[in-house]
Formats: structure tokens, C-alpha cells, sequence
């Protein structure tokens, strides 16, 4: 099972292991467009892993803020209460960089920047680039994905 994530498409593809296609998902990354400079607000291209996996069992539309539930659940009203928040919903798949100076240690490093394949608000547009460098996804397919893939899954982000 891998995982490929086309920039230009803004569009996220689940292949078994034999490379057949499982699922393809629409995608939001980072409206700053691609690099992995720390606090470049950028999201990262290269071969990845999902290094950890969090929020199992949670609701869907779960807020989370630094990778830990907050107890609200999101809602039209929560986001008018918070309209500058940056939204973490329902499930978080952590990505940790495989190549060293390119999205691993130092200041380009993925995981240390807290970059994530995660819910959003099912009223944020996807399809489009306008995360804060990580890749969003609508809730219920974010749930689908987060259940089919192990931590290790590879994922490599490009720019096609």
C-alpha cells in the first residue's frame, strides 16, 4: 500500500500493493505553494511516511489542536466564534520526511514542522491549494483513508 499526492492536481491516490488504484480523494495543500523550509507555511514534496496515526474513534468533525482533542465538536458556529483558527478535524495522518536535507532534519524537517493529511470543515474548498502546508481533506474521506493505511505507509508528494 503507498500513497502518491499530485501537487498540480490537487489530488490524493491510495494504490495497493500490487499498484492498482483503491481510492483518489480531492486534496487542499499549501496556499504558499511547495518547499520544506521550516515556517515556510510550504507543503513539502518527496517521499514520505505516515508516521503516526491519530484520532481513532473519534467523531467526525473532532477538533484537535497540537495533535490532541479539544472536546469541541466543529460546527458553523464554533468557526464564527473562532474565524482565524486553522482548522484540524476528525483524523490526523503525521508525515515524517525519508530524505535527509531534502524534507528530513535540519530546518526542512516534515514531521518536526507538523505537517499532516487531515479533516477539514466540510465547507473548505478542495481541489484548490489553501492549507497552512498541510493537506486537508474532506472528513468522511480522511476516516476512509486513515482506516486503510498503516503507520509506514510511504506517501510521496510531487509536483507534477
Amino acid at each position: 500500500m503507498h500513497i502518491e499526492i499530485s501537487i498540480t492536481q490537487q489530488l490524493l491516490t491510495l494504490f495497493d500493493d500490487f499498484g492498482s488504484v483503491q481510492a483518489r480523494y480531492s486534496i487542499s495543500s499549501a496556499a504558499n505553494g511547495v518547499g520544506s523550509q521550516n515556517g515556510s507555511g510550504c507543503t513539502p514534496l518527496g517521499k514520505h511516511i505516515v508516521r503516526a496515526k491519530i484520532g481513532t474513534g473519534v467523531a467526525p468533525n473532532t477538533v484537535f489542536v497540537g495533535r490532541r482533542a479539544t472536546g469541541e465538536i466543529y460546527s458553523p458556529d464554533l468557526h464564527t466564534n473562532n474565524p482565524n483558527r486553522d482548522w484540524i478535524l476528525t483524523r490526523i495522518l503525521w508525515l515524517s520526511g525519508t530524505e535527509v536535507g531534502q524534507n528530513r532534519l535540519g530546518n526542512v524537517d516534515t514531521m518536526q514542522r507538523y505537517i499532516y493529511i487531515h479533516g477539514t470543515p466540510d465547507s473548505t474548498v478542495l481541489g484548490v491549494p489553501g492549507s497552512h502546508g498541510c493537506l486537508r481533506m474532506h472528513n468522511e474521506d480522511i476516516i476512509a483513508l486513515f482506516d486503510a493505511v498503516p503507520v509506514g505507509t510511504p506517501v510521496n508528494i510531487y509536483n507534477d
